[in-house]
C-alpha cells in the first residue's frame, strides 16, 4: 500500500474516533513507556516462556488503540499475531476449540501486515507457506521454488521439533507437498490445501482426516489448548519470535451466558494462566472491561481461584510487570495532546495537501487543543482523546474545502456523532 493510500485512511478513521489499523505509531502519545517496558518485559523475552496479561478499560477508554500500537510493536519484532474477538456465538472462552479456530482464522505474518489490508480468505496458509520457505532456503519471502532437497531438509526440521503435536506436524507436511507438481495434480492444489487447513479451524470430520491424511485427533475442546501450544511450537521454528493474541471481549461474553457456560470458561482461563509458563512463544493479553474483573453475577470475583491468580485492576498508571493494565490510569499531560494533534495535522496534510484554505500551524493547533480540552467533561459517553481527534479532523476538513465554522459548531457536531 502506497504511503498516500495508508495516510488516507488513517484519516478516514480519525474521522470517526477510531483508531486506524495501521499506522498509529505515526501520532500516538502517552504509552511510549508502558510500551518499551511490554517490549523489554514481554516481547523479548516471549521465546523463553509463555505470558498472560490483562488490558482493562471502560468502552471508549483507548483498549483498541492500545492493541493497534501492541501488534505494530509485535510485527516490528518478528512475531506473528492474532487478533479474536471474542463472542458468545463465535469465539466463547468456555468452548477453547472455538477460540483456537478464531485464532487460526485471524493470524497474521509481518508480511501480510506490511502488504496492507488486503483480505485473504485463509491467512494461515500464508504461515505455512512461509515457514516452508524459510526451513527450506531461509527466507520466508522468497521467489525462488523449493527444491525436492530443500523440501526433504524443511520436513526433517518439522519432524523432529519435539514440541510440536505429530498430527499437526503431518498436517502442516500436507500442506508443504502441494508446491510440488509431482506430488498433486494442479488441478486438485487449492482444494488440498482447503481440506487441510479445516482440519485447523474445526471444519470436517475425523473420519475424513484419518482416511485421507492419516491423522488421529481433531482439534477438540480437550486438545485445543495442546496444540495452540504447538502452533507456538511451530511460530518459532518457522522463523518468528512467537505468537502473540489479542483477545478483545468487544461483546461483554461473560455477562450473557449461562452459569454452567460461564463456569467452564473461568475454568479455561485458569488453566491458561496455570500453564502458560510452559508455552514458549506464546504472549497473550485480555482486554475487558471492569466489570469482568469485580460484577458480582459474572465477574472473576465471583470464582476466587481464578481472581487470587489474576488479581485487580490496580488505582494508577499501569507497568508492564503487573498483571493487570489498567489503560483508564495512563496519564497523557495536556503536551501530549497537543503533539499528537499536530502529528495527526501533519498526516492529514500528507493525505491532502492542496486545501482551499491553509491548513493551522502548530501554534494554531496548540491553542485548538487548549479550547476544546475544558468543554470536555467526565460525564460524556466518549473519552477527551476521541473527542479531540475526530473534532481536530472535522476541522481540517473545513479548511480543506473552504469552509469556515466556529470550534463549537464543530465540536458539537461530533458529539451528535458519537451520540448516534
Amino acid at each position: 500500500m502506497t504511503d498516500l493510500a495508508l495516510v488516507r485512511r488513517m484519516v478516514g478513521s480519525l474521522r470517526h474516533g477510531i483508531p486506524p489499523e495501521r499506522g498509529v505509531r505515526l501520532y500516538s502519545v502517552g504509552h511510549e513507556k508502558l510500551i518499551e517496558s511490554v517490549k523489554t518485559h514481554h516481547i523479548d523475552q516471549i521465546e523463553d516462556e509463555g505470558k498472560i496479561r490483562f488490558l482493562c478499560g471502560a468502552w471508549g477508554s483507548g483498549k483498541t488503540h492500545f492493541f493497534r500500537l501492541l501488534r505494530e510493536l509485535a510485527f516490528e519484532n518478528k512475531c506473528l499475531v492474532s487478533n479474536v474477538q471474542l463472542s458468545v456465538d463465535e469465539a466463547p472462552f468456555n468452548k477453547f476449540e472455538m477460540i483456537f479456530y478464531s485464532i487460526v482464522r485471524n493470524i497474521q505474518t509481518p508480511s501480510q501486515y506490511q502488504a496492507g489490508p488486503r483480505v485473504e480468505a485463509a491467512p494461515f496458509g500464508r504461515v505455512l507457506e512461509e515457514a516452508l520457505f524459510f526451513l527450506a532456503t531461509g527466507n520466508p519471502s522468497s521467489a525462488e521454488k523449493v527444491t525436492n532437497e530443500q523440501y526433504g531438509a524443511a520436513r526433517a526440521k518439522l519432524m523432529a521439533e519435539a514440541s510440536i503435536d505429530i498430527d499437526f506436524k503431518k498436517m502442516v507436511d500436507e500442506y508443504w507437498k502441494t508446491f510440488f507438481a509431482e506430488r498433486i495434480h494442479e488441478s486438485l492444489r487449492d482444494q488440498r490445501r482447503g481440506e487441510v487447513l479445516q482440519w485447523f479451524t474445526g471444519e470436517g470430520n475425523l473420519q475424513s482426516f484419518r482416511s485421507n491424511f492419516g491423522i488421529n485427533k481433531m482439534v477438540s475442546r480437550d486438545k485445543a489448548k495442546d496444540l495452540l501450544r504447538s502452533l507456538a511450537g511451530f511460530a518459532r521454528l518457522a522463523g518468528y519470535r512467537g505468537l502473540v493474541i489479542l483477545f478483545d471481549e468487544a461483546e461483554q461474553s461473560y455477562s450473557t451466558m449461562r452459569k454452567s457456560d460461564l463456569k467452564l470458561a473461568h475454568n479455561n482461563l485458569l488453566s491458561i494462566i496455570n500453564n502458560i509458563r510452559n508455552s514458549a512463544g506464546l504472549f497473550m493479553i485480555y482486554a475487558t472491561t471492569p466489570d469482568f474483573f469485580d460484577e458480582p453475577r459474572y465477574g472473576i470475583v465471583k470464582y476466587p481461584p481464578l481472581a487470587s491468580r489474576v488479581g485487580m485492576p490496580k488505582e494508577q498508571p499501569p507497568t508492564a510487570l503487573q498483571t493487570v493494565w489498567n489503560i483508564e490510569k495512563v496519564e497523557i499531560p495536556p503536551d501530549d495532546y497537543q503533539r499528537a494533534a499536530i502529528q495527526i495535522r501533519n498526516i492529514y496534510a500528507q493525505a491532502y495537501p492542496e486545501p482551499k484554505l491553509p491548513y493551522p500551524d502548530e501554534s494554531e493547533i496548540r491553542a485548538f487543543v487548549r479550547a476544546i480540552e475544558p468543554k470536555h467533561s467526565e460525564k460524556d459517553i466518549v473519552s477527551f482523546w476521541r473527542v479531540m481527534v475526530a473534532t481536530l479532523v472535522a476541522h481540517l476538513d473545513d479548511h480543506l474545502e473552504g469552509r469556515q465554522r466556529s470550534l463549537e459548531v464543530v465540536r458539537d457536531d461530533i458529539m451528535v456523532m458519537f451520540r448516534q
